[in-house]
């Protein structure tokens, strides 16, 4: 395990049409820290996290994950060390049925047979996933929660040590929802988590970084960051829904009580 998986120094990036989406951005993210990504839309979480495979390659400073910087010329050991997650899992299951998904990764990286297989089960039981029931099943027929874990399932399976995560609750219901906490809460890998669901990353992550117009403007403890309205709004956030509860705050109120309804 390296001591600094992630670092990432003077990185600027523009897209064609000028538009300027990351702006001087100098991160390090230790080995097995789980790191939550925030920010508006359009604020840059994307492309930095594309920026970590080598998606998108730098247009101005430098990437490196473990012992690769991310260029053009070490891209296969940059992902197999980094497992990226994207937001909807349609765009990355792509195989006849489940068992084929999840063994598509460690094929490319030369497995076969007995050791292929038993790292696609080592895979699907890290997401609780059945081979025996959903092994032949075509991933069309899968709930949005299911695909997910198939999705995380098939990053797994290529053993990185830096998950990437965009988005992971999106769309969930909130069993599904509570069943990927638990998932990632249970990973011992670094993981670098972009989300709109602010109690998810208050639940999950002891560090929080805040992207603001392609800048770092926020970058530290979490609980702070989460509870501190003003400066949320100030970057079109709002707080956590566990933090903006001011009705169940009244009702617990010993001035507060409920209409009494008497039959006639």
């Amino acid at each position: 395990m390296h001591h600094n998986p992630i670092s990432i120094e003077n990185l600027s990036y523009t897209y064609p049409d000028g538009t300027h989406a990351l702006r001087n951005i100098n991160l390090f993210i230790r080995a097995n820290e789980r790191v939550a990504l925030i920010g508006a839309n359009g604020s840059g979480k994307s492309t930095l996290q594309l920026h970590l495979n080598g998606i998108i390659l730098p247009q101005e400073g430098e990437v490196k994950v473990g012992e690769w910087v991310v260029n053009s010329e070490n891209l296969r050991q940059i992902r197999n060390f980094v497992g990226l997650v994207f937001q909807n899992p349609d765009n990355q299951l792509f195989m006849p049925t489940v068992w084929e998904d999840v063994a598509f990764g460690p094929m490319n990286q030369g497995l076969r047979d007995e050791e292929l297989k038993k790292r696609v089960i080592q895979a699907l039981a890290a997401v609780e996933i059945d081979p025996q029931r959903y092994g032949k099943r075509n991933t069309d027929n899968l709930s949005g929660g299911e695909k997910k874990r198939i999705a995380i399932a098939g990053v797994l399976a290529m053993q990185p040590q830096v998950l990437v995560l965009d988005e992971p609750s999106a769309q969930l219901d909130p069993r599904s929802r509570r069943h990927l906490i638990d998932l990632l809460q249970g990973l011992p890998l670094t993981q670098l988590i972009a989300t709109h669901d602010l109690d998810m990353a208050l639940e999950l992550c002891d560090r929080t970084i805040v992207l603001s117009q392609g800048q770092v403007v926020y970058d530290g403890k979490t609980e702070p960051v989460m509870s501190d309205r003003d400066f949320l709004l100030q970057h079109a956030l709002e707080l956590p829904l566990s933090y903006s509860r001011p009705y169940c705050l009244l009702q617990d109120s010993p001035v507060f009580s409920l209409p009494q309804h008497h039959n006639p």
